[in-house]
């Protein structure tokens, strides 16, 4: 009888371990993140000089430290960068069968510090999700997103 329940132990737990390799495989995570190469002012500082030279813009950068400071707490430092190419968003604001993605512009990437001393890019993985938008809108916004990790790719190890 023991035998037959760490058999069946075993199977139950190498079921679920390989329906959790499938899940995660199937499942490519939403968040990027990459390790800078560089201090967090300094990753700030090279990826606006690098968004910029590409012909993007700038539309707001919060810094959420402060904000936080602001509000009695204290967080280590943490920039939310927007990001916008007015061709590529015309493409998705000029339709109104594309405006319901409007909540995913500008893109966003965000620079911040660990308590293990270095600092982080993070963006949405956009190709992970754009299976559930329209598909010109997806093209639209993967276009975008590689735009993007030409970016970050400037700053990270």
């Amino acid at each position: 009888m023991k035998t037959k329940l760490i058999i069946l132990s075993f199977l139950l737990l190498s079921g679920l371990l390989a329906t959790a390799q499938t899940i995660s495989t199937e499942h490519p995570a939403l968040i990027l993140e990459s390790q800078s190469r560089f201090g967090f002012a300094e990753t700030v500082d090279i990826l606006s000089k690098t968004i910029l030279e590409k012909g993007w813009k700038i539309t707001a950068t919060h810094d959420l430290q402060e904000t936080m400071k602001k509000n009695g707490k204290e967080v280590l430092s943490v920039k939310v960068i927007e990001i916008c190419n007015p061709g590529l968003a015309y493409q998705i604001l000029s339709k109104d069968a594309l405006l319901n993605v409007s909540p995913m512009l500008p893109c966003r990437l965000s620079v911040y510090e660990k308590t293990d001393g270095f600092t982080y890019i993070a963006r949405m993985n956009a190709p992970a999700f754009v299976t559930m938008i329209d598909e010109d809108a997806a093209k639209t916004i993967v276009q975008a997103f590689t735009e993007a990790e030409e970016f970050v790719k400037v700053a990270a190890k």
